[in-house]
């Protein structure tokens, strides 16, 4: 179990609870601090993935000096335990108690859409380090929400786009039971060219494939594409391996599964695998470099996908603060200033569509020996899989803007 105790940095308040807007005045003054309520999963199998968000998040915060766009920041820091009623209660306690001016921090899906509407309703901004499930992209879009990482689908896209050039004529799917596992391998479907001869829904947070494993061998694709993240992903590239597939069958995955945090508990296994990512650890642009080098000073370990994700929505929330002047009430203001992102995200050129997801390119990826030493770690190849890539659902996003 991940124990959460009281942290102090520099000129910021994190406060952790164990549980879990009104911003109306009658004039629009600056803000004399900015508050964020920051919900993520930090116990349970689960937990490296909320626990790397937030790292990243707060290391951004004490680089600016223990402040977001100028202001003091106090960064109220929950673990929903990976339970939706959890994170429902603490995104309430948040919003209308403690009266935050953003909200942010979730990993999954399931999770943020039960605890989301708490933000919506209430008129407070949800930046979204993860989760972007396709709903909210499309039909359910809301000029409250803004998607920092990706579409659900995107990675998966690229993952079929990438299966398309390697001439892979059959393939095997898994992923769990929920909202971006089924977006996931629409994705991938969306973008495949060859014959899909099994699809499998998992139970969420399943540790045990047993079965799954031996419906892929009598199935016999040419690969296997999965998403799998966390615990999920560690347990079934394990199993995978241990059962003998990986000899006859190629495994691609999203970089979701082929992370830090899966590549240092399977071990060498991971080398040579491939994978389909919006960002990766070697990227030269000088936001990346310095997000690297800082976070493996502050926390002693290579940073993944998560963490620079979670760094990435506190500039992005530093931006908006700055651009405004701080008058957080404003709160057309504070939506122009996020569409605008004015920042150095540390994946390079950032811009949102209509919508409020990005539009990035995607890229491949391959695990192998990390130069500076230390195993194996993630590199990047080539041109981008998928350049200045939306979504498939923008059109269906009807909010003004």
């Amino acid at each position: 179990m991940f124990k959460l105790n009281r942290i102090s940095l520099p000129g910021v308040v994190i406060a952790l609870t164990a549980a879990c807007l009104s911003l109306t005045a009658p004039a629009v003054l600056a803000a004399d601090k900015v508050k964020v309520g920051f919900v993520s999963t930090l116990s349970g199998p689960s937990s490296a993935l909320g626990v790397d968000i937030r790292d990243g998040f707060l290391l951004a915060v004490k680089l600016n000096g223990g402040k977001l766009g100028g202001l003091p920041a106090e960064v109220l820091v929950s673990d929903d335990q990976f339970k939706p009623d959890v994170a429902k209660q603490l995104f309430e306690k948040n919003v209308k108690r403690d009266k935050v001016d953003f909200m942010t921090g979730v990993v999954f899906s399931n999770i943020m859409l039960a605890a989301l509407p708490e933000a919506l309703d209430n008129n407070t901004f949800y930046i979204s380090p993860n989760a972007a499930p396709s709903s909210m992209a499309g039909k359910d879009c809301n000029p409250l929400f803004f998607a920092v990482s990706w579409p659900n689908d995107a990675y998966h896209e690229a993952a079929g786009q990438f299966a398309n050039t390697r001439d892979l004529k059959s393939v095997y799917l898994v992923a769990p039971n929920y909202q971006a596992g089924k977006d996931s391998l629409a994705g991938f479907k969306r973008m495949y060219k060859g014959q899909v001869v099994g699809e499998n829904y998992t139970k969420l947070g399943q540790l045990d494939y047993a079965a799954e494993l031996a419906e892929i061998r009598a199935a016999k694709p040419q690969a296997v594409y999965i998403f799998l993240p966390g615990g999920m992903g560690i347990n079934f590239i394990k199993q995978y391996v241990g059962a003998g597939l990986g000899k006859d069958t190629t495994l691609l995955l999203p970089g979701f599964s082929a992370d830090q945090d899966v590549i240092k508990p399977v071990g060498e296994a991971m080398a040579g695998l491939f994978n389909t990512a919006h960002w990766s650890p070697d990227f030269s642009n000088p936001a990346n470099q310095k997000f690297m080098a800082e976070f493996q000073k502050e926390y002693g370990r290579i940073p993944t996908l998560y963490a620079s994700q979670g760094y990435d929505a506190a500039l992005l929330i530093n931006a908006a603060v700055r651009d405004t002047k701080g008058k957080l009430e404003d709160r057309a203001a504070v939506r122009k200033a996020l569409q605008a992102a004015k920042f150095d995200s540390v994946r390079g050129a950032f811009k949102f569509n209509t919508n409020q997801y990005p539009i990035q390119n995607y890229y491949v990826r391959v695990v192998g020996t990390n130069p500076n030493g230390g195993g194996l770690i993630n590199k990047s190849f080539g041109e981008p899989i998928l350049r200045e890539r939306g979504d498939a659902y923008v059109q269906d996003c009807k909010m003004k803007n």
